[in-house]
């Protein structure tokens, strides 16, 4: 790829966690390390410190309701980032969410002269559901999602089941499957290190070690895992069973597992931030559990691939894209009694387990490198396109306020661009016209705040009057 200036935009991003911030913070790495240069755009969060990466990153205005959703939402307006990003002479805008992050991309893509591509990861009909209990509120939710994707100059998916998602909620664009990659290196922790990692909890040798590793949340088919090993113990099998992560549902999830009487063979970590020590947990691991239909690429699938440990998922789901029963993992009905007796058989088939575990770290791996290599190809394409002006033009109402909402920013980016050179340019000697200057430009950037406040009043208005809806 040519040396271009790459915006990577999303709704979350570190010290926020989950599996979209990591795959943006791998997209910048690597298009930073060999591509050329990325600056991610994300909402600001309380306490949060960027200055640890080798490629900038742009906060901007957020309001947080994490005691609503868990995430702090983005008011995509920002005078900064306009100026931030003409100065990075931006090529190509890359949104990660098509939340936020998309109206912040549709506002910047005239401004910039830009095409504009969006990634999506997740099933959003159903974070939506869970998010709000009105139907009339998901409808309009899901419009308005929808809208935002459409109005992409080009579309990228993580799996095919995650096209078929979008295609579900009314999407009737074309679309690229663009796979990620995964942030841990070819082959398993040593022994020691695996040792260490692990020490403290009950883990005998001779006795299987089952492992999930991802959010605790009853969607991600935690229950099946569950029951699944109730119905095993109750066979006389001895097996163990790691949960790696946090989630909302998490105690709920310990207290059901106390009331099958698993207190003996299920542990729970617990949140760990630490990679090398996931890794750990994966090389230990006999067999990684995922029977998660919600997952629109099963991220976690390749991760423990890398370590040579084979997974059980069901079969049909978007985690079992590319994956052969039997030869580089293993398929399941999605229920309880269809795991439990794959699992008896896998733990009277020790050899088996790691024979499917080496094939799957030979097929199924794939590095955040290569797949960053086959994402900077595409955005050749895309540039080229949008260029040539093969892409759509933008006609729709909300495109013409949108653009007048970036048109508007960028005048604020000048107006204090302008204002920062002149006051550069008077002589140290006019010290009090200088400051009587700075006061009243800082009374300008007050008044802009000002404004910014009542607004974010007036949306947390409106987010007390939904709350009683939701």
């Amino acid at each position: 790829m040519s040396h271009h200036t790459i915006c990577l935009l999303n709704d979350s991003f570190p010290p926020v966690i989950d599996g979209v911030a990591n795959a943006v913070v791998n997209y910048a790495k690597n298009i930073e390390a060999r591509h050329g240069h990325a600056v991610v755009v994300t909402p600001s969060v309380p306490g949060a410190t960027d200055a640890g990466y080798d490629f900038p990153v742009i906060r901007y205005p957020s309001i947080d309701i994490r005691k609503l959703v868990g995430y702090v939402a983005g008011y995509p307006f920002s005078p900064e980032a306009v100026r931030r990003l003409q100065d990075e002479h931006t090529a190509l805008l890359h949104t990660h969410c098509p939340i936020a992050s998309a109206v912040l991309a549709r506002s910047l893509r005239d401004v910039l002269d830009t095409p504009m591509v969006l990634t999506y990861h997740t099933k959003f009909d159903i974070e939506i559901e869970k998010a709000l209990k009105s139907k009339l509120l998901r409808e309009g939710a899901i419009r308005a999602l929808v809208q935002n994707i459409s109005a992409c100059d080009e579309v990228w998916v993580v799996s095919e089941g995650a096209g078929q998602n979008l295609r579900s909620l009314g999407y009737e664009g074309e679309y690229t499957v663009m796979e990620n990659g995964v942030d841990m290196p070819k082959g398993s922790v040593s022994g020691s290190k695996a040792d260490d990692a692990v020490r403290g909890y009950d883990l005998p040798k001779d006795v299987p070690m089952f492992l999930f590793v991802g959010r605790m949340m009853w969607y991600k088919g935690l229950r099946i895992i569950l029951d699944a090993l109730a119905a095993l113990k109750e066979k006389g099998v001895g097996f163990r069973m790691v949960f790696v992560g946090d989630g909302a549902d998490g105690e709920e999830v310990r207290e059901t597992a106390r009331g099958l009487g698993l207190d003996g063979e299920c542990f729970f970590t617990g949140a760990i931030s630490d990679r090398e020590t996931i890794r750990a947990w994966y090389s230990r691991a006999d067999l990684f559990l995922f029977p998660s239909t919600f997952d629109t690429n099963g991220l976690v699938v390749r991760e423990a691939a890398a370590s040579a440990t084979a997974t059980v998922m069901v079969a049909g789901s978007c985690a079992a894209e590319g994956v052969t029963d039997g030869q580089n993992g293993f398929f399941i009905e999605e229920n309880a009694e269809s795991l439990a007796a794959k699992l008896a058989e896998l733990c009277a088939a020790p050899e088996a387990m790691r024979r499917v575990g080496e094939a799957a770290q030979r097929e199924l791996y794939l590095s955040w490198e290569d797949a960053v290599v086959r994402a900077c190809d595409r955005y050749e394409i895309v540039i080229d396109r949008y260029r040539s002006g093969k892409y759509p033009k933008h006609t729709k109402p909300l495109d013409g306020f949108l653009r007048s909402q970036g048109e508007l920013m960028e005048t604020f980016a000048q107006i204090e661009t302008m204002s920062d050179e002149l006051l550069d340019g008077f002589e140290a000697d006019r010290g009090e016209l200088l400051a009587r200057f700075r006061e009243k430009q800082e009374g300008v950037r007050g008044f802009l705040r000002g404004g910014q406040e009542k607004i974010n009043e007036q949306i947390d208005i409106i987010w007390n009057k939904m709350d009683r809806y939701l």
